[in-house]
């Protein structure tokens, strides 16, 4: 484990930019050379489909179904914590969006209602970790399956359509389409994510709160001394991540007009794999947003770049894996070296 005074020297290093910045930023430049290696092979595998900009519209599109939740998740994972129920969250919250809207027809209210479900949801986890002392693997996975099954038994497997949110005027603050000129369309839900990213990344540097995530994270009991609320902490990042979970539901039940049960499964691997191939540690005390944004762009190109240059989609999950095992390897490697 690192030193609190290592992490503490680190955070305050990440807001100087002296001689040694590339050294202090050896981790994120590396990551960020394995971005363009990756979509340097793309682009060599099929250069016509990666110099058009429907590939790049299409990632756009996606990444804030899953990219807002990594951003969130890796205050979790800097804490030294995991948190394995935010797809179930997901889901239960992408039910009660879609059961209100279609009994009121009020999009403030299904939204409203929503990000309750996924303050709750955090609440939650984050009280059976902190008060009851459960590991949050455990308490994690089992509130994974509680949100889950409640899901199940509420819309016992039947799916509701919500094809009439187009008609409201909220429906495209999050889903619309902005022109900036000839083919060049952005979806706001990547202006959102790109919010998202900004606002954490700030409050993560910046704010006393993403040091005290740090000290936490690296030393729960000197951080308990230095007087840091270590349980307020705690609860709040697991809040935070649920109701990222709730808010990027509304994302994809927007641009898919339909909630179906199983709203929200697929995304915690992809979700972790932006954190961890970002850099962040799993044992806590290190933590890096810029990281984590580069681990969701990777993320988000990998399934549709592996079929452009001619590869099955059944690569997906080994590339996943080997992509992990490497930035690791290289974070494990750096650390050796000081």
């Amino acid at each position: 484990m690192t030193s609190v005074a290592s992490s503490a020297k680190d955070q305050a290093a990440e807001t100087q930019h002296g001689p040694s910045f590339l050294w202090r930023n050896r981790f994120q430049i590396a990551i960020i050379g394995m971005l363009v290696v990756l979509y340097a092979i793309f682009l060599i595998g099929d250069w016509r489909t990666y110099t058009s900009f429907d590939i790049y519209r299409s990632f756009m599109i996606s990444i804030p179904f899953f990219g807002i939740m990594a951003l969130a998740a890796t205050y979790v994972v800097t804490l030294g914590e995991i948190d394995l129920s935010f797809p179930s969250i997901y889901g239960l919250a992408g039910w009660v969006f879609s059961s209100v809207y279609v009994a009121t027809a009020s999009f403030p209210l299904a939204f409203l209602l929503c990000l309750m479900v996924g303050v709750v949801g955090g609440l939650i986890n984050g009280l059976l970790v902190t008060k009851i002392g459960i590991p949050s693997i455990v308490a994690t996975i089992g509130t994974m399956f509680l949100w889950r099954g409640l899901v199940n038994v509420l819309t016992q497997g039947q799916g509701i359509p919500i094809a009439q949110i187009t008609n409201d005027p909220w429906h495209a603050l999050f889903v619309g389409q902005i022109p900036l000129g000839g083919p060049v369309v952005i979806p706001a839900q990547f202006l959102w994510f790109l919010a998202a990213a900004i606002f954490f990344g700030v409050f993560f540097k910046r704010h006393r709160f993403g040091g005290h995530v740090l000290f936490v994270g690296d030393d729960e009991q000197s951080a308990r001394m230095m007087g840091i609320h270590v349980d307020r902490v705690k609860i709040a990042c697991f809040v935070i991540l649920g109701v990222s979970a709730a808010f990027s539901s509304v994302f994809l039940l927007n641009q898919m007009l339909f909630f179906w049960a199983t709203t929200g499964d697929g995304y915690l691997l992809t979700t972790l794999a932006a954190v961890f191939i970002g850099g962040t540690s799993v044992f806590g005390g290190k933590g890096t947003m810029i990281g984590t944004f580069v681990g969701v762009l990777i993320i988000a190109s990998l399934e549709p770049g592996i079929i452009a240059i001619g590869l099955s989609g059944f690569w997906t999950q080994f590339v996943y894996g080997l992509l992990i095992t490497i930035s690791v390897a290289i974070y494990a490697l750096m650390l050796k070296r000081g």
